[in-house]
């Protein structure tokens, strides 16, 4: 049996290798590093497979998130909503930025953003909302979008755990996560569900003048070459990541479909043990399954991981310790904010290994170590 890993990105690339590395060889041949054909390809490339107007790439998931935020010109002291149960990523430039971090909390069922939550949260001061399509589903995008006209609010989708992800309305159309909000960002860290051979980001929007914005603040603040309007960034997808990525994109399906049959597998498989809560998915979305979260209640969630270690199967917790408690915002100053959700969740999830290359064994041999565990 291969050993077993969070995520196989070795065994996918040695599943397309000839294609991946003749779109390498073939940048390598231009010598054209930066901006070059790989990356207008592929930024046409992604923009038809989310049906959006416009992909702006730059250098990673958190540049893009910041790019957003620049663009749509918040100022410090200006409250950004987030949730507190995600990736410290999310707020980090919230905080680098002078913004103002608002935490809320997340539903107990899809881990998302709650909504009523967030309409608690609303102040004059806020600018903008960051809700987060956590492991891989969702968040309730439309009355999000509801509420933010209501109160003129911009909406920045993170999109970097669900890039291929269905949103579907009330009226019946559907829409891929990340192309709802005035602005999607992304990452293409190697992890991900479309993931380059290094780090990478792309933003999305339909919207021209925010797309030409965004466009030169990741350029240096340049919309001519030496000539600066606004105060931008160095933030550039490299043409040999877009040569991989063009590549993936081409499987970026196929590689859901893979982890939804993982995903079910392991639900199916633990549907008798009561002390597991495995992952639903809500009415109005799709699941791409970046993660494989799962609750463990009344057991001690660190023994289970112990168990599972000394079987070479990997478990990991996505995440130990909430926005709202990191030290960069205060710690346990912010005890006191009301977010029941987050804090029943944090000692309670764990995650297993899921990716496209997992096969019949490696499943088999994961459901029994946790079953054992349980017997």
């Amino acid at each position: 049996m291969r050993k077993i890993q969070m995520v196989d990105t070795k065994t996918q690339y040695l599943a397309i290798k000839d294609q991946v590395d003749a779109a390498i060889q073939e940048v390598l041949d231009s010598a054209s590093y930066i901006n070059g054909k790989s990356v207008k390809d592929f930024t046409q490339h992604l923009a038809n497979y989310l049906k959006v107007d416009y992909v702006i790439p730059c250098a990673n998931g958190t540049d893009a998130l910041q790019i957003a935020m620049m663009a749509l010109g918040l100022k410090p002291g200006d409250e950004v909503i987030t949730p507190s149960f995600t990736y410290i990523a999310t707020t980090e430039v919230v905080g680098l930025l002078g913004l103002t971090p608002v935490f809320v909390d997340v539903d107990p069922v899809t881990y998302c953003m709650d909504v009523e939550s967030l309409k608690k949260a609303i102040t004059p001061k806020t600018k903008a909302i960051v809700p987060v399509h956590l492991y891989g589903q969702a968040a309730p995008m439309e009355e999000i979008m509801e509420i933010a006209k209501a109160n003129n609010l911009f909406v920045i989708e993170d999109n970097a755990q669900a890039i291929g992800c269905d949103y579907t309305f009330s009226n019946g159309v559907t829409k891929k996560t990340g192309t709802i909000g005035h602005i999607g960002a992304t990452s293409f860290y190697p992890s991900k569900n479309l993931g380059a051979f290094g780090d990478g980001g792309a933003l999305f929007t339909n919207d021209k003048a925010l797309a030409d914005k965004m466009a030169m603040i990741a350029n240096h603040g340049q919309s001519e070459r030496y000539y600066h309007d606004v105060v931008g960034c160095n933030s550039r997808l490299d043409s040999i990541q877009a040569a991989v990525l063009n590549i993936k994109l081409q499987h970026l399906d196929e590689y859901s479909k893979a982890r939804q049959a993982v995903a079910k597998f392991y639900s199916d498989a633990f549907v008798s043990i009561p002390q597991i809560v495995t992952p639903a998915i809500a009415k109005y979305t799709t699941h791409v399954f970046h993660q494989y979260t799962m609750q463990v209640k009344g057991i001690d969630r660190e023994k289970l991981i112990a168990h599972l270690a000394a079987k070479d199967i990997p478990c990991m917790i996505y995440y130990p310790v909430p926005g709202h408690l990191q030290k960069m915002f205060g710690g346990e100053q912010n005890q006191h904010l009301y977010l029941p959700v987050t804090n029943q969740l944090t000692p309670v999830v764990c995650s297993l290994p899921i990716h496209t290359e997992m096969d019949a064994e490696q499943l088999g041999y994961i459901v029994e170590g946790v079953q054992s565990f349980f017997k």
